[in-house]
């Protein structure tokens, strides 16, 4: 018998294998064996899908990128409130340039060279810095970062 797995906190995923039933001293407990695979073939299946994607599709992918909805949102040129109303309702699609870039982002970060994951890691840190001060310097050859203080 195939498992729901709503863990993913999509509606449509069932586990033919790959899981584990236990008896706990609370009930029924299941094991998911390798969680992170899984989640990776679901996304794949996601982004490769041809049918737009859904509000719970997308928070599905943006917790795979580890991306805020501040920062997914900025990435996709839309507010916050845009991505947290896509994501509350659940089985509307999203607009089609979102969800173009969304499916781009997530195959990238998946199977890129590594730069989309350094610039959604440089997006997390906005979030840590209020204020950023920046120093440069005329090197005669045009302006560098520097780490001299101003005089």
């Amino acid at each position: 018998m195939a498992y729901h797995y709503t863990e993913s906190g999509l509606d449509n995923v069932y586990l033919v294998n790959g899981y584990t039933v236990h008896e706990t001293k609370y009930g029924k407990g299941i094991s998911i064996h390798d969680t992170e695979g899984l989640h990776n073939a679901i996304g794949e299946l996601l982004v490769n899908a041809p049918k737009p994607l859904s509000g719970a599709e997308l928070r599905f992918l943006r917790l795979e990128l580890e991306l805020t909805q501040r920062n997914l949102a900025a990435m996709l040129g839309s507010e916050e409130q845009t991505v947290r109303r896509w994501e509350k309702a659940r089985t509307k699609a999203i607009p089609g340039p979102a969800d173009r870039l969304l499916r781009v982002l997530y195959t990238e970060y998946r199977q890129g060279d590594g730069s989309v994951r350094r610039m959604i890691d440089r997006l997390a840190d906005l979030d840590k810095v209020e204020h950023a001060e920046f120093r440069l310097h005329d090197t005669g050859h045009g302006w560098e970062p520097s780490d001299r203080v101003a005089a």
